[in-house]
């Protein structure tokens, strides 16, 4: 399904149920956002979005404390649960989705390669995480973890 109507449908979701979505962007840059908002009326169910590209970022404005970026690494299960935690303390939203990777095409390692990215979703409190291996460029890295990032989140809610 395209970004435009995951993100529409995850909307019309948010709505029903009265939910607030923040997003907490990394590798996307904003792009997360941008499908939301791209959605006429989406002030209903977006309260913010959040672009903590550098570590600085992450710690000022979502509070991932430093030592936890040290020892896991900025891309990491426990960095990408943080923000999405983050997103919910330092918003009005009760759910929230966090994004952290390398899109490259510098920036990989042996451990971390480039397409490398973690994601968080929160839902009232309960989180989820996984980590993806997205294939291709900078572009394609990015376009996939805005789908993936939209996709899983609309399949939780809806099979709440």
């Amino acid at each position: 399904m395209k970004p435009e109507s995951l993100a529409a449908r995850l909307g019309e979701r948010l709505q029903a149920r009265g939910l607030m979505v923040a997003t907490a962007e990394s590798c996307t840059g904003g792009w997360i956002a941008k499908r939301l908002t791209d959605v006429p009326g989406s002030s209903a169910w977006f309260d913010r979005g959040f672009v903590s590209y550098s570590n600085a970022a992450k710690h000022d404005m979502l509070g991932v404390p430093d030592d936890l970026i040290t020892r896991h690494g900025a891309v990491s299960e426990a960095v990408a649960r943080a923000m999405a935690a983050g997103a919910a303390r330092h918003s009005r939203a009760t759910v929230t989705i966090a994004v952290t990777g390398i899109a490259g095409p510098g920036g990989g390692s042996a451990e971390k390669q480039v397409g490398t990215v973690w994601f968080a979703w929160q839902v009232e409190g309960e989180q989820r995480a996984e980590c993806r291996h997205f294939p291709g460029g900078r572009d394609e890295v990015r376009r996939a973890t805005v789908t993936h990032a939209l996709e899983a989140l609309l399949q939780w809610m809806e099979d709440d």
